[in-house]
């Protein structure tokens, strides 16, 4: 029988949507260890997109980073390049990129995107959960984006337990609540709709309630 996971007790970054980008995770690491916080979690969509998807697989190794899989990971694991059929000059374009990513990368980080979990729960010291996953509880792959609206946001919660859900995939940070349930979007580290702009969030434990602060750094 395993062990039950023990109540995280320390500060906690939450990343989302880094995308190939390494110079913006690496603008938020440094923050990260100017505070000295250690305990990274990252919402998916890792490292297609930019132009450093090896070296954001490399620093999520150094630091340990746990992860959930998000749709453009599910991509590069199921896509083979050689089945897309770009229309367009965009398509094109981003199926080149695609490729390129999917070449540069190799079967290691195949392999880690493949095992990554959809979602991942955290226990807290004052007997709340978090529960971190690229899209919405409902589905991984549907977004809970800023302008939803209450009966949609409940429906993407899906009935999960958990007292708070972090996600990302929508590259906007923001918060609600609804129905006790917290709703915490972290926004986007390498492709936020700002640009130059990376976006995280720390949540750190206490015993009567997490204390939650959305911020960012400049990365340009």
């Amino acid at each position: 029988m395993r062990d039950k996971p023990r109540p995280a007790n320390a500060p906690m970054a939450f990343l989302a949507d880094i995308h190939g980008n390494v110079t913006a995770l690496d603008a938020v690491l440094a923050e990260l260890r100017r505070r000295m916080i250690t305990q990274i979690y990252v919402a998916g969509d890792l490292l297609l997109g930019g132009p450093d998807p090896v070296e954001v697989f490399k620093r999520l190794q150094q630091v340990d980073a746990r992860c959930t899989r998000g749709l453009a990971d599910s991509a590069l694991v199921e896509l083979s390049p050689d089945r897309l059929a770009p229309a367009t000059e965009e398509e094109r374009a981003m199926a080149e990129r695609f490729a390129a990513t999917r070449d540069a990368i190799g079967e290691l980080a195949l392999m880690f995107l493949q095992r990554l979990p959809e979602r991942l729960r955290i226990p807290m010291m004052d007997g709340s959960e978090i529960v971190m996953v690229h899209g919405s509880p409902l589905d991984p792959a549907t977004e809970i984006s800023h302008d939803v609206d209450d009966d949609e946001l409940l429906h993407l919660l899906g009935g999960d337990p958990a007292d708070i859900v972090v996600c990302g995939a929508s590259h906007v940070a923001f918060q609600r609540e609804i129905e006790g349930v917290r709703v915490i979007n972290v926004g986007s580290v390498g492709a936020s709709p700002e640009g130059g702009l990376a976006h995280f969030t720390v949540i750190t434990p206490r015993v009567d309630g997490a204390l939650v602060e959305q911020t960012w750094v400049e990365w340009e």
